[in-house]
């Protein structure tokens, strides 16, 4: 039987090979370990290329929004640790699924600008994550710290949606710095997705680091809103800042 010429095509699967190797070799252990619970997953864009940004408190949660995309359909890109590309097998599949290695800041050179490859995975009409935070959140109670203008930078350079999201529960499964993952009771995980970031009071400005301050600490609020929703808390009304503490941004403070 042919097919009407007037059906719309179904969307190109982003769940390749590579993927499914992924996601094969990580869902069995994950599923084990936690039930995953999607919040507001329609506000995640069905096709077409968005930025993702979740709040980062676990060395585990790029795995738990791995396991949360997955299960919607979207397959993230996200900036990953150069070193990590190195690994045997595991450096392969990074770069076979598109990932992006970010080298320390002392070791980039020209070219190697992150977000030039973000920007460069979106205008393929990808999902790109980047965790605004940089690192895991130094606020004590881990609510979202200070955020970093790459997300927005990103979003607002290709004109594509910004999604902020927050997770709650990985850190029942590994504590945060911590390299000891907790297996029981089997645990139970939160993902909530929100609204794209309302972006356009910054249309047609130059942007310059007042500007990206000021729509990155609105993308930052809409993380921290959506963590609160999970955790039925309000969080602190000011927002932690490292700096403001005698603390590194980079490495352990614990």
């Amino acid at each position: 039987m042919t097919s009407s010429p007037n059906k719309p095509k179904r969307a190109k699967s982003e769940k390749t090979a590579t993927f499914r190797t992924l996601a094969f070799l990580l869902l069995p252990a994950m599923t084990f370990l936690a039930k995953y619970k999607l919040h507001n997953a329609h506000n995640v864009p069905a096709h077409g290329a968005f930025v993702l940004s979740p709040n980062h408190y676990s060395n585990i949660d790029p795995v738990v929004i791995g396991v949360a995309m997955w299960k919607i359909g979207r397959m993230p890109r996200y900036m990953a640790k150069a070193s990590l590309f190195k690994v045997p097998v595991l450096g392969w599949l990074l770069t076979k699924s598109g990932q992006v290695p970010v080298e320390r800041a002392s070791r980039v050179r020209d070219g190697g600008d992150p977000m030039k490859a973000a920007r460069q995975i979106a205008n393929e009409g990808l999902a790109v994550v980047v965790y605004p935070e940089g690192s895991l959140t130094r606020e004590p109670n881990m609510w979202p710290m200070r955020g970093k203008n790459g997300a927005v930078r990103t979003a607002m350079e290709a004109g594509i949606p910004l999604i902020p999201a927050a997770s709650w529960g990985a850190q029942e499964i590994l504590p945060r710095y911590s390299k000891r993952i907790s297996i029981f009771p089997r645990k139970t995980v939160h993902i909530r997705f929100g609204e794209p970031v309302d972006l356009s009071e910054f249309e047609g400005k130059n942007l310059d680091s007042r500007v990206l301050a000021e729509a990155t600490e609105k993308l930052m609020t809409a993380i921290t809103a959506q963590l609160e929703e999970l955790r039925g808390e309000s969080a602190p009304h000011m927002r932690y800042n490292p700096a403001d503490h005698g603390q590194s941004e980079v490495g352990r403070f614990e």
